[in-house]
Protein backbone atom coordinates (compact mmCIF):
# COMPACT_ATOMS: atom_id res chain seq x y z
CA UNK A 1 0.00 0.00 0.00
CA UNK A 2 2.73 2.26 1.01
CA UNK A 3 4.20 1.56 -2.72
CA UNK A 4 1.21 2.78 -4.20
CA UNK A 5 0.74 6.49 -2.38
CA UNK A 6 5.00 6.74 -3.15
CA UNK A 7 3.69 5.97 -6.52
CA UNK A 8 0.63 8.33 -7.05
CA UNK A 9 2.91 11.00 -4.78
CA UNK A 10 5.58 10.85 -7.92
CA UNK A 11 3.24 10.56 -10.87
CA UNK A 12 0.58 13.43 -10.00
CA UNK A 13 2.97 16.19 -10.27
CA UNK A 14 4.68 14.38 -13.93
CA UNK A 15 1.02 14.08 -15.44
CA UNK A 16 0.11 17.47 -14.19
CA UNK A 17 3.48 18.77 -15.44
CA UNK A 18 2.52 16.80 -18.92
CA UNK A 19 -1.03 18.68 -19.18
CA UNK A 20 0.53 21.81 -19.58
CA UNK A 21 1.49 23.43 -22.94
CA UNK A 22 3.41 26.33 -22.96
CA UNK A 23 2.32 29.72 -24.53
CA UNK A 24 3.75 30.12 -28.12
CA UNK A 25 2.45 31.77 -30.92
CA UNK A 26 3.44 29.04 -33.18
CA UNK A 27 1.12 26.79 -31.36
CA UNK A 28 -1.30 24.95 -33.63
CA UNK A 29 0.86 25.92 -37.14
CA UNK A 30 2.19 22.51 -37.61
CA UNK A 31 -1.48 21.05 -37.66
CA UNK A 32 -2.72 23.84 -39.66
CA UNK A 33 -0.11 24.75 -42.37
CA UNK A 34 -1.38 23.21 -45.74
CA UNK A 35 1.03 20.89 -47.65
CA UNK A 36 1.15 20.98 -51.49
CA UNK A 37 -1.24 19.52 -53.34
CA UNK A 38 -3.63 19.30 -50.28
CA UNK A 39 -6.51 17.10 -50.62
CA UNK A 40 -8.61 17.77 -47.40
CA UNK A 41 -9.82 18.44 -45.20
CA UNK A 42 -9.13 22.23 -45.64
CA UNK A 43 -10.03 25.50 -45.76
CA UNK A 44 -9.17 27.80 -48.62
CA UNK A 45 -9.82 31.29 -47.47
CA UNK A 46 -9.42 34.68 -50.08
CA UNK A 47 -8.97 37.34 -48.50
CA UNK A 48 -10.72 41.19 -49.35
CA UNK A 49 -11.12 44.66 -48.11
CA UNK A 50 -7.56 45.07 -47.09
CA UNK A 51 -6.71 48.43 -45.96
CA UNK A 52 -2.80 48.10 -47.35
CA UNK A 53 -0.42 45.22 -48.02
CA UNK A 54 1.00 45.90 -44.50
CA UNK A 55 2.03 43.31 -41.62
CA UNK A 56 0.85 39.43 -41.43
CA UNK A 57 -2.30 37.80 -42.05
CA UNK A 58 -3.44 35.11 -39.11
CA UNK A 59 -5.90 32.80 -39.90
CA UNK A 60 -7.09 30.36 -36.84
CA UNK A 61 -9.69 27.63 -36.76
CA UNK A 62 -11.51 26.75 -33.33
CA UNK A 63 -14.62 24.64 -32.84
CA UNK A 64 -18.08 26.35 -33.80
CA UNK A 65 -19.66 26.95 -29.88
CA UNK A 66 -19.48 29.86 -27.90
CA UNK A 67 -17.86 28.16 -25.56
CA UNK A 68 -14.52 27.65 -27.51
CA UNK A 69 -14.55 30.09 -30.16
CA UNK A 70 -12.16 32.70 -29.43
CA UNK A 71 -10.80 30.69 -26.61
CA UNK A 72 -7.13 30.61 -25.45
CA UNK A 73 -5.29 28.73 -27.64
CA UNK A 74 -3.63 26.83 -24.58
CA UNK A 75 -6.94 25.88 -22.97
CA UNK A 76 -8.75 24.46 -26.34
CA UNK A 77 -4.92 22.28 -27.48
CA UNK A 78 -4.83 20.93 -23.34
CA UNK A 79 -8.34 19.88 -23.54
CA UNK A 80 -7.56 17.88 -27.05
CA UNK A 81 -9.97 20.33 -29.30
CA UNK A 82 -9.52 21.52 -32.44
CA UNK A 83 -6.71 24.94 -32.48
CA UNK A 84 -5.32 25.47 -35.93
CA UNK A 85 -3.09 28.51 -37.19
CA UNK A 86 -1.70 30.02 -40.41
CA UNK A 87 0.08 33.16 -40.31
CA UNK A 88 1.67 34.56 -43.35
CA UNK A 89 3.26 38.09 -44.74
CA UNK A 90 0.51 40.36 -46.75
CA UNK A 91 1.22 39.88 -50.21
CA UNK A 92 2.26 42.74 -51.99
CA UNK A 93 -0.59 41.97 -54.79
CA UNK A 94 -4.06 39.91 -56.21
CA UNK A 95 -5.92 38.92 -53.43
CA UNK A 96 -4.66 36.62 -50.35
CA UNK A 97 -4.89 33.21 -50.36
CA UNK A 98 -4.73 31.12 -46.76
CA UNK A 99 -5.07 27.59 -46.51
CA UNK A 100 -5.43 26.25 -43.57
CA UNK A 101 -6.27 22.31 -42.59
CA UNK A 102 -8.99 21.04 -39.97
CA UNK A 103 -9.54 17.68 -38.51
CA UNK A 104 -12.24 16.27 -40.16
CA UNK A 105 -15.44 17.13 -42.38
CA UNK A 106 -17.61 19.61 -39.80
CA UNK A 107 -18.19 23.22 -38.42
CA UNK A 108 -15.94 25.17 -38.17
CA UNK A 109 -15.50 29.08 -36.64
CA UNK A 110 -12.38 31.01 -38.31
CA UNK A 111 -11.23 34.28 -37.41
CA UNK A 112 -8.23 36.29 -39.41
CA UNK A 113 -6.57 39.26 -38.49
CA UNK A 114 -4.59 41.48 -40.52
CA UNK A 115 -1.78 42.19 -38.30
CA UNK A 116 -0.65 45.68 -39.44
CA UNK A 117 2.39 46.34 -37.18
CA UNK A 118 3.07 42.49 -37.13
CA UNK A 119 3.36 42.84 -33.29
CA UNK A 120 0.84 39.60 -33.23
CA UNK A 121 -1.72 41.36 -31.43
CA UNK A 122 -4.86 43.04 -31.87
CA UNK A 123 -4.57 46.69 -31.81
CA UNK A 124 -7.65 48.36 -31.95
CA UNK A 125 -6.92 51.11 -33.34
CA UNK A 126 -4.69 49.24 -36.04
CA UNK A 127 -5.44 46.24 -37.32
CA UNK A 128 -8.59 44.35 -39.30
CA UNK A 129 -10.40 41.46 -38.26
CA UNK A 130 -12.95 39.09 -40.06
CA UNK A 131 -14.62 35.73 -39.39
CA UNK A 132 -15.63 33.58 -41.60
CA UNK A 133 -19.46 33.60 -43.00
CA UNK A 134 -19.12 37.88 -42.35
CA UNK A 135 -21.02 38.82 -40.03
CA UNK A 136 -22.13 42.07 -38.99
CA UNK A 137 -19.62 43.60 -36.39
CA UNK A 138 -19.92 45.93 -32.88
CA UNK A 139 -17.88 46.29 -29.98
CA UNK A 140 -17.87 42.07 -29.05
CA UNK A 141 -17.13 39.39 -30.40
CA UNK A 142 -19.67 37.87 -33.01
CA UNK A 143 -21.96 34.69 -31.83
CA UNK A 144 -20.35 31.39 -33.01
CA UNK A 145 -23.39 30.33 -35.13
CA UNK A 146 -22.80 33.41 -37.20
CA UNK A 147 -19.24 32.48 -37.98
CA UNK A 148 -20.21 29.02 -38.95
CA UNK A 149 -18.45 27.35 -42.09
CA UNK A 150 -19.12 23.53 -42.75
CA UNK A 151 -15.80 22.09 -43.92
CA UNK A 152 -16.12 19.06 -46.49
CA UNK A 153 -13.67 16.01 -46.44
CA UNK A 154 -11.73 18.23 -49.77
CA UNK A 155 -11.13 21.82 -49.69
CA UNK A 156 -13.52 24.04 -48.84
CA UNK A 157 -13.57 27.38 -50.42
CA UNK A 158 -14.44 30.86 -48.87
CA UNK A 159 -13.88 34.88 -48.76
CA UNK A 160 -13.28 36.52 -45.79
CA UNK A 161 -13.82 40.57 -45.56
CA UNK A 162 -12.51 42.46 -44.04
CA UNK A 163 -13.31 44.86 -40.99
CA UNK A 164 -11.36 47.98 -39.78
CA UNK A 165 -12.75 50.22 -36.67
CA UNK A 166 -15.00 53.19 -38.45
CA UNK A 167 -15.31 55.80 -35.55
CA UNK A 168 -16.65 54.83 -32.03
CA UNK A 169 -19.05 52.58 -32.67
CA UNK A 170 -18.23 49.44 -34.69
CA UNK A 171 -15.95 47.69 -36.77
CA UNK A 172 -16.80 47.76 -40.67
CA UNK A 173 -15.27 46.66 -44.38
CA UNK A 174 -13.93 49.83 -45.66
CA UNK A 175 -15.79 51.99 -48.25
CA UNK A 176 -14.35 51.27 -51.66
Amino acid sequence: MKLLYLTAAITAPLLLAAQYIPSSPDLGKDEGRCRGGEAGPAIQVAVTGLKDRKGKLKLEVYPSNDIDFLEDDNKLLMAGKTFRRVEVSVPSSGTPQLCIRVPSAGSYSLSLLHDRDANRKFGLSVDGIGFSSNPKLGWSKPKSAATRISATSGITNTTIIMNYRRGLTSFRPLKR
